[in-house]
């Protein structure tokens, strides 16, 4: 699949190298609907070229962010820069320097691919001639050359998904905001659209992407703020949340039967251990020193518990959002599988 090509104006780039610190900058921002509290104070900043990830379970607050960096919101109070121009009360300031990928499509389902591209590149002012070559640009790099002429009911979950992402970024838009990207996807279309967010990415877009998908957001950001109950409780890159729990050592073993009843002897015959029992008669073994599988197999074939499976696992993400929220992770993972996360793209 070849790379978008991203072309900034002259301004644009004269912009870029007047930027000294970041790109979007948020200080106390705070919403509320009726007598929710959506966002609840957040504060943080974007570097130029960054892909920032918004980690948190459905509800946390992610979207409506999202909203109001986009001008579809407005907040109760805090501010917000954009390429250093104050859109706290008019993001239509630096609305030519964004793009929006919302998370259900805004494309129009009686128009083709082409035209819908056509139409959002009208409304950011492109020419006829150039609104027309970059559509057929887009479709070309997002593989959709063949349905150019298709309506957009028509098309798949994953194609009309490619097609919001193309319209998003059809006027080359310093900064793109994805909101949710591979949520409903099918495997092979979520592992597409990953690999389209990298390749912006390495072309030097600005990328702020929400998910509650754990592992994308691991493979995906550079940086992650993990968002809960419209509140920032963390803020790190990937490395740096990971380099606590690297010297952990983890252990997954699958057992036959029900492990109900030795959920209190384990702990009582392995105190150096930490055991966390889940669905499926899968047993988490956790130690800050090596793990001997056989002992664990062995007592619990002693107990008339038959062992499918004993493999070792590498601390991720996952873990960290755990530790730091307290939240177990099915509310994030609960459609990993069908996302086909977890494989290679």
């Amino acid at each position: 699949m070849r790379k978008p090509t991203l072309i900034y104006t002259e301004k644009i780039l004269q912009e870029m190298a007047k930027e000294q610190n970041s790109i979007i900058e948020v200080k106390g921002l705070a919403k509320s609907f009726d007598n929710t509290t959506a966002v609840n104070g957040i504060s943080f900043s974007i570097q130029p070229g960054e892909l920032f990830g918004f980690l948190g379970p459905n509800g946390a607050g992610k979207t409506t962010t999202i909203n109001i960096l986009t001008g579809l919101a407005r907040p109760d109070k805090g501010n917000f820069h954009i390429a250093g121009i104050d859109c706290t009360k008019n993001v239509q300031s630096a609305q030519h320097l964004i793009g929006v990928v919302p998370d259900e499509s805004n494309l129009y389902p009686e128009l083709t691919g082409f035209d819908n591209l056509c139409f959002c590149g009208a409304l950011y002012g492109l020419t006829k001639q150039e609104r027309r070559n970059k559509a057929r640009e887009l479709l070309d790099t997002f593989g959709l050359s063949e349905a150019a002429n298709r309506k957009f009911a028509g098309y798949s979950k994953g194609m009309k998904r490619k097609l919001t992402i193309a319209a998003g970024i059809i006027h080359n838009p310093k900064i793109l905001f994805l909101d949710e990207p591979t949520t409903g996807l099918d495997v092979a279309s979520a592992r597409q659209v990953r690999q389209l967010i990298a390749d912006l990415h390495q072309a030097g877009t600005t990328i702020f992407l929400t998910t509650h998908y754990i592992e994308e957001a691991e493979r995906l950001c550079e940086r992650i703020a993990f968002i809960v109950s419209g509140r920032i409780v963390k803020i790190d890159s990937v490395e740096h949340l990971l380099q606590p729990l690297q010297k952990k050592q983890v252990m997954q073993i699958t057992c036959v039967k029900d492990t109900r009843f030795i959920r209190s002897k384990l702990p009582e015959t392995f105190p150096e251990m930490s055991f966390i029992f889940s669905k499926n008669n899968i047993i988490r073994v956790e130690a800050d020193k090596p793990i001997f599988a056989g002992a664990i197999v062995r007592f619990l074939e002693e107990q008339g518990i038959d062992v499918a499976e004993a493999r070792r696992l590498k601390p991720s993400l996952e873990d960290v959002f755990v530790q730091i929220t307290g939240i177990e992770s099915d509310a994030l993972k609960k459609e990993k599988e069908k996302q086909g996360i977890g494989g290679k793209s």
